[in-house]
């Protein structure tokens, strides 16, 4: 015969089985309802596979972050700004080149000047001359051009700055002002050494040292595209400071490498300087090499000073940390 159950554990095995129909129901319901749930709301309930709640302060480092970035931008909306940049720095450009053609004889008989000084030193009428009859137009569409690109100079890099000012954090942003102004200052310092300092020494020597017992003919467009290309290069020789400057913000640049190579930058300064001089007399050799030994040594002085700034941010942040 069989033993009778006991009461007692028939009930807890029927309580035990309706428990566990229970949970089944119970788990069905829940897994229904969380498929019924909008991606956000399952994100935020804390599940699986869900990052971990985050406090307040890791929502606000992100928040400063990207209001720091200025916002994430596409590629086709960084060509749309790259589009719009360059209209407007055409249409000053058009601007000034219109203001520039309205004094276009003035302009060129103020850029004449270095010219025109060692002609009278010569003992000969300062006129220069043209050989075609397109020559003089040209001439004066040049010269506008040349007026026009630097007076818009300011506004040019203050578009340059804007296309790049997207990408950079908002601690990095306050050197605008500073890239500004240095880079127009230096460039119109070197263009001004150049017309002021350079040229004149340079036509001395070339024209009347050089060329003394010949006769000069010289046209207006020859000596205008060598006038320019001597301030221009002086320009850009002398946008070193802004170029180091930049590369010790990201670290690309060190003052201890700069110093390390002293030696082979002189090497090159010498030779370049021997390619852009318009004469290769030692007076205007030192004239070019001077100017770029004292901006390279400039340089490192600003590299040094960024770096600087560079170690003691990062010493404040292993602080913090």
């Amino acid at each position: 015969m069989s033993k009778p159950i006991p009461r007692g554990s028939g009930a807890s095995s029927s309580d035990g089985d309706e428990s566990s129909v229970e949970e089944q129901i119970d788990s069905i319901s829940s897994g229904a309802q969380r498929k019924s749930e909008p991606p956000a709301s399952r994100s935020s309930s804390g599940g699986r596979g869900s990052p971990p709640p985050s406090d307040g302060d890791d929502d606000d480092n992100g928040d400063d972050e990207q209001r720091e970035l200025g916002g994430q931008m596409t590629f086709l909306e960084h060509l749309d700004e790259l589009r719009r940049r360059i209209i407007y720095a055409f249409l000053a450009v058009v601007i000034t080149f219109s203001a520039s053609f309205v004094f276009r004889e003035q302009i060129f008989d103020f850029l004449q000047q270095p010219i025109t000084q060692v002609l009278l030193d010569r003992g000969m009428e300062p006129k220069l001359t043209f050989i075609k009859p397109t020559d003089a137009f040209t001439i004066y569409l040049k010269v506008c051009v040349v007026a026009g690109t630097f007076l818009a100079a300011p506004f040019l890099v203050w578009q340059v700055w804007l296309f790049i000012a997207p990408g950079l954090y908002r601690r990095e942003k306050i050197f605008a002002i500073p890239f500004l102004l240095g880079a127009t200052t230096l460039f119109l310092s070197g263009g001004a050494l150049a017309y002021y300092v350079i040229l004149p020494a340079g036509l001395q020597f070339l024209v009347n040292e050089m060329g003394g017992k010949f006769t000069p003919i010289l046209t207006a467009l020859d000596f205008f595209n060598f006038e320019l290309i001597i301030i221009l290069g002086m320009g850009v020789v002398f946008q070193m400071p802004i170029i180091v400057a930049f590369l010790s913000i990201f670290g690309m640049v060190t003052p201890g490498f700069l110093f390390r190579n002293f030696r082979y930058a002189i090497l090159i300064i010498v030779i370049v300087a021997a390619v852009a001089s318009p004469t290769p007399d030692a007076l205007n050799l030192f004239f070019w090499v001077a100017p770029m030994v004292v901006l390279y040594v400039l340089s490192i002085g600003i590299s040094w000073i960024f770096q600087r700034r560079r170690k003691k941010k990062l010493a404040q942040a292993l602080e913090e940390e």
